[in-house]
Order: structure tokens, then C-alpha cells, then sequence
């Protein structure tokens, strides 16, 4: 039985899934869950050691998920894990030709990759953090759809999940770059939305308050009182590996 005919937990038969941003927090997070129940994932970040980390915890399989998912394959060529910037267009053309190579057109994609600002006042956050945020949250995401999109056109299907956030839905002080660029990016998600074929869905994912790295930039200590990323990706794995076309469009919470 190959794996396409497989059925894994939390939505039918196996998928390709590309999700950005997997050096650490949700998207390491997403990334061992949704490889957990068989599916395959295709991995990017900036961080070439933890890159490789979390290829070695993959190609690792614990006895638990070899026995509950026959297609949990213990090789290491299951998996595609590449140093990308997500920031500059000509590192994604790159991700896009190699992904297309190797693994082909992926089901989902998943633009997790994202920064946020250090605490200030907008007047007093340096340019160069500015532009980073932006870069990152914004450019990275339209740079994934301008080289992706078009290959799921051709293969009529294709689910793309943006991450957003509380703060792309309301406001706060001292993350006024932040805000504005999740605000973007549910902006951007329902006027793509518009655009895509039918076959095809977009839609805009607040994880809600999770306890990561950027959460602790924000909150300090008290960061600790929100559920970690491990205990959030069952449930955002589930979600996002039962979207369909008919979400397109839709801005969603976990």
C-alpha cells in the first residue's frame, strides 16, 4: 500500500505539508505533530542546527507512532528540511524549485515563519526592527504565495494557511509594528482569497496565546501561564489538516 492511500489521523490520506518558520516555537511544533500521523513534512527556517535537530527527532520514530501509523517512515529522505529566508524572494524561488524536485507540489503550506518587535513605543522602535518585522511577517508570506501558488494552479488543489494573531484582529501598545503587520497578513489572506481558482483555499489562523519565544518578549515571566506549543499542536494540527475550499477566505482561531 503506498503512502497516498494510507489514511492518517486528522484528515484522510497522507499530505505534503510545507510549513515555514520550523526552528522552533509553533512551527517545530506543528512540524513534529503533523509528521507524527504520517504525513510528510517540508521544513524551512534560518537556523541550520536546529535544522538538523529536527530532522534527527524525525527520522527517530517513537514505537507508539510506527505502530499507529504504518506510513510513519523511519527513513530520512521522508522529510525536505532547507535553510531558507523567507524575507528574500530569490531564497524562496530556490525552496520552490527544490521542493518541486524532490517532493513535488505540496498539499498545505503553512507560513508560520514570523518575528515580532522588541516592546516600544512606535517612535522609539529602530528602523531596521521595523523593517524586520514587516519583512518577515509580510514579504515573507507573499513570497511563498508568488512561487507556490502558481504550482498548485497547475495541480488544481492546494490549502494555504497564514499565521496570524490576536493582534491582527485588535491592538495593543508597544507593538504597533507587530499589529500592523498581522493586520496585513489577514488583509492579504482575504483579498488572495478573491484571486485563487476554485479547488483552492486560503484562509488567515490565529494560533491564539501561546507561550513562545515572542510571547516572553511581550510578557515576560508571566508568558509561562499560557499552554506551550506541544500542548497546541494537536489541536491546530487537526484543524488545519481537515480544512477544505470551502474555508477560503475565512479568518480562523484555534
Amino acid at each position: 500500500m503506498n503512502g497516498t492511500n494510507v489514511v492518517m489521523n486528522g484528515g484522510g490520506a497522507s499530505r505534503t505539508v510545507l510549513i515555514t518558520g520550523v526552528s522552533k516555537g509553533l512551527g517545530r511544533a506543528l512540524a513534529l505533530e503533523i509528521a507524527k500521523r504520517g504525513h510528510t513534512v517540508i521544513g524551512c527556517s534560518r537556523t541550520q542546527d536546529k535544522l538538523n535537530s529536527l530532522q534527527s527527532e524525525l527520522s527517530s520514530p517513537s514505537p507508539s507512532s510506527s505502530s499507529t501509523h504504518p506510513d510513519s517512515s523511519s527513513s530520512s529522505d521522508k522529510h525536505l528540511f532547507m535553510n531558507v529566508d523567507v524575507r528574500s524572494n530569490s531564497s524562496v524561488e530556490e525552496l520552490a524549485r527544490v521542493v518541486m524536485e524532490k517532493k513535488g507540489v505540496p498539499d498545505i503550506i503553512v507560513n508560520s515563519a514570523g518575528t515580532i518587535n522588541r516592546n516600544n513605543r512606535i517612535w522609539e522602535v529602530p528602523v531596521e526592527e521595523f523593517d524586520t518585522v514587516i519583512d518577515t511577517n509580510v514579504k515573507g508570506i507573499a513570497n511563498v504565495l508568488r512561487h507556490f501558488i502558481p504550482l498548485m494552479i497547475e495541480s488544481k488543489q492546494g490549502i494555504i494557511v497564514n499565521m496570524s494573531s490576536g493582534w491582527g484582529r485588535s491592538a495593543a501598545a508597544q507593538v504597533a509594528p507587530y499589529c500592523a503587520s498581522k493586520w496585513a497578513v489577514e488583509g492579504l489572506t482575504r483579498s488572495v482569497a478573491k484571486e485563487l481558482p476554485s479547488g483552492m483555499a486560503i484562509v488567515a489562523l490565529n494560533p491564539g496565546v501561546i507561550n513562545t519565544d515572542m510571547l516572553a518578549s511581550c510578557f515576560g515571566s508571566s508568558a509561562a501561564l499560557y499552554q506551550a506549543p506541544e500542548a497546541w499542536a494537536p489541536k491546530a494540527a487537526s484543524m488545519i489538516l481537515n480544512l477544505t475550499v470551502a474555508d477560503n477566505g475565512a479568518s480562523l482561531t484555534v
